[in-house]
C-alpha cells in the first residue's frame, strides 16, 4: 500500500477549524479565547494530565492523554506558531491509602500504608518503588503511541522546590482555603481536615492530621505526631509537606501555569473547588477544560486502577490496533461507554471506515472525522478489501488460527492481496486470530435448523452450487435475499439470523453474500451441507 497521505492546505484548514463542531476544536477555541482575553498569544500554552500511581495504569489514563493531545493539536491549527507543551503529571508523592487487589506481594504492601508511593517498595521487584514502577509502565505505553509529552513526578517537583513559592502562598491563604473546603466535607472530617499534610520525619508517613500551629513568616506548620503525641514543626517547602489533592491540584495549576486540563465526570465538584482555590492563590481565571464521562466495565461499574476491572491497555493491543483505541476515545467523550472486549470489533471497523471515508469528504467533514484527530490531521490512505468482522467470521467458519489459511481465503475475495502489499491487513489477521481464540471460539453456540430454515438452506446450497466462481458478493447476496423471500420468512432478519446461528454459531454476522465470496462459494456450500447433515460444526 502506498504511503501517501491526504493533508489539507493550511489556509483552508484554519478556516474550517474556526467553525468546526468537532469537540477538540470546540475545546481549543476556549483556549484561544483565554489567550485573547490576556492580550494575545504571547506565551507557550501548557496542557496537563494527571495520573494517580496508586494502581497500575489503566486505559482511562491513556484516554485522558489521547484526548488532551487531540485538543492540543486542534489548538495548534487555530493558533499557528504558538508553542505548546503537554505535561503528564504523576501524583507519586501521595500516601498509599489501600493495597491494590491486582498486584503481587500484597501482604508486603500492607506494611507501607500512608507512605509516599515513591517510598513504597515495588511489589513486582523491577523498580526502586511502587510509584516508579507505575510511572515507568505509563511512560512506556505513552511512548509506544508516539505521544509528545513531558513527564513530571510530584515527588521530584516537591523535593526540588518547584512548588515552594506557591506552597508558601497556600500557607498564607490557609484560612480562605479552609472556608472553601470545609462545607464540602462530612462533619467528622471537618474536625481533622487540613489542606497541608505534613510528612512525618519519624515514620515517613503522609499524615492526615489536623494542624496545631502555623507560622506564615517562618513557612512552617506544627502537628502532634500520632504515635507519640510530640508536637513537631516542619517547613511546608522542600518536600516536607504534601497538599491534600484538591488543594494540590489548584496549587499545581498556579505553580506551573496550566492552561488546560480535563477530568472525569465524577470530579466535577472537585474541579469547582480547585478552581475556587486557584482564584484565591492567583486571582486569575482557572484553566480551561471539560468533563468526560466515565468508562464502565461489563457490569456497568466504573473502571478502577486498584481493582483492575475493565480492559487493560495490554488487553486492547492484543486484539486491535492502537489507532482503533484512539477512535474509541474520540467518539462521544461526554457519553458513558462500556469498555469491555465486545466493543473492540465494532470500533476497529468504524475506525477503518473513517479512514476509507476521509479522502472522499470535503474539508469541513474531514475535521469532524475521527481519523483527522487520531492522525494529527494527516491520516494515511486506506485500502483494506475486507473488514475485521469478516475476518472474525472467516476464522469462525474455518476454525483456523493459521495466518496462511486465512490469507488463502482472503485471496478468494482479493486475488492480488498479499501480506507484503497489505501489512495493515496482515496485522488485522493477527488480531482476528487472537480475538477468535479468546472470545469467539469459547462462546459459539450452534443450533439445528427449523423445518422452514432447513428447506431454505437446501435451496440456498443448490443455488450456490450453480454459481460461477467469478460471481460477485452482491450477486450472492441477492440470491440469499431471494431465498428468504421465496421461503416466506415473516421478517428477513429471521432468515439471516438463522444463517448465523446454524452455520456460524453466533447471533449476528456479516452480509452473507460477502462472507460467501470471501470464504469461497464451494466452501460455503460444504458448510451448509455439513449443517444439514447434523455434523458438529464446532470442529474443523
Amino acid at each position: 500500500m502506498p504511503a501517501e497521505t491526504t493533508a489539507i492546505a493550511p489556509t483552508t484548514l484554519l478556516e474550517a477549524a474556526r467553525v468546526s463542531k468537532a469537540w477538540p476544536f470546540e475545546e481549543a477555541r476556549k483556549i484561544v479565547d483565554r489567550l485573547e482575553k490576556e492580550g494575545g498569544p504571547t506565551r507557550p500554552v501548557l496542557f496537563e494530565t494527571g495520573y494517580g500511581p496508586s494502581g497500575l495504569p489503566h486505559i482511562g489514563t491513556f484516554g485522558e492523554v489521547a484526548r488532551t493531545t487531540m485538543v492540543r493539536r486542534a489548538f495548534e491549527i487555530l493558533a499557528p506558531g504558538v508553542p505548546t507543551r503537554l505535561l503528564c503529571f504523576s501524583d507519586d508523592m501521595d500516601g498509599l491509602r489501600k493495597v491494590p487487589t491486582n498486584v503481587p506481594n500484597q501482604d508486603m504492601l500492607a506494611g507501607y500504608i500512608n507512605m509516599p508511593l515513591t517510598r513504597v517498595p515495588d511489589p513486582f521487584g523491577t523498580h526502586p518503588s511502587f510509584g516508579e514502577h507505575n510511572n515507568a509502565r505509563l511512560r512506556a505505553f505513552l511512548d509506544s503511541y508516539g505521544f509528545e509529552y513531558e513527564f513530571a513526578s510530584s515527588t521530584e517537583y516537591y523535593k526540588a522546590g518547584r512548588f515552594d513559592a506557591t506552597l508558601l502562598k497556600v500557607l498564607e491563604k490557609f484560612d480562605e482555603i479552609m472556608e472553601i473546603m470545609l462545607p464540602s466535607l462530612r462533619e467528622e472530617r471537618q474536625q481533622s481536615y487540613s489542606p497541608i499534610l505534613p510528612v512525618s520525619p519519624r515514620t515517613g508517613h503522609v499524615l492526615l492530621v489536623p494542624l496545631v500551629g502555623r507560622d506564615a513568616k517562618k513557612g512552617t506548620v506544627s502537628y502532634a505526631e500520632p504515635e507519640t503525641g510530640e508536637i513537631v514543626e516542619v517547613p511546608v517547602t522542600g518536600g516536607n509537606c504534601k497538599l491534600q489533592w484538591k488543594a494540590d491540584w489548584a496549587m499545581r495549576w498556579v505553580a506551573l501555569g496550566v492552561d488546560y486540563e480535563m477530568a472525569g465526570k465524577d470530579l466535577i465538584d472537585s474541579v469547582k473547588l480547585a478552581s475556587r482555590i486557584y482564584r484565591v492563590l492567583s486571582n486569575q481565571r482557572p484553566p480551561e477544560g471539560f468533563n468526560y464521562e466515565l468508562f464502565l466495565d461489563e457490569e456497568g461499574k466504573k473502571i478502577s486502577k486498584s481493582k483492575g476491572n475493565g480492559l487493560s491497555i495490554e488487553d486492547w493491543l492484543r486484539y486491535a490496533s492502537p489507532e482503533s483505541l484512539q477512535y474509541f476515545m474520540f467518539q462521544s467523550p461526554r457519553a458513558g461507554k462500556r469498555l469491555y472486549f465486545d466493543v473492540i470489533p465494532r470500533n476497529v471497523d468504524e475506525y477503518l471506515g473513517a479512514l476509507t471515508a476521509y479522502p472522499k469528504q470535503d474539508q469541513r467533514e474531514r475535521l469532524n472525522n475521527a481519523a483527522f484527530h487520531i492522525h494529527g490531521g494527516n491520516p494515511p490512505l486506506q485500502d483494506l478489501p475486507i473488514t475485521f468482522s469478516l475476518l472474525l467470521n472467516l476464522a469462525s467458519a474455518s476454525h483456523s488460527e493459521d495466518r496462511n489459511v486465512l490469507w488463502g481465503f482472503i485471496r478468494n475475495y482479493a486475488p492480488d492481496a498479499t501480506p507484503e502489499d497489505h501489512p495493515r491487513l496482515d496485522q488485522l489477521v493477527g488480531y482476528a486470530i487472537n480475538y477468535f481464540h479468546d472470545f469467539v471460539r469459547p462462546a459459539k453456540k450452534y443450533r439445528a435448523p427449523t423445518d422452514q430454515e432447513r428447506a431454505a438452506l437446501e435451496d440456498l446450497a443448490a443455488r450456490f452450487e450453480k454459481v460461477d466462481a467469478s460471481a460477485s458478493a452482491e450477486d450472492m447476496q441477492n440470491i440469499v435475499y431471494e431465498i428468504g423471500k421465496t421461503h416466506e420468512f415473516a421478517n428477513l432478519r429471521d432468515w439471516f439470523k438463522a444463517l448465523y446461528e446454524v452455520l456460524l454459531g453466533e447471533e449476528q454476522g456479516p452480509r452473507f453474500g460477502t462472507f460467501a465470496k470471501l470464504y469461497g462459494v464451494r466452501e460455503t456450500v460444504a458448510l451448509i451441507r455439513r449443517a444439514l447433515a447434523g455434523e458438529d460444526l464446532s470442529k474443523a
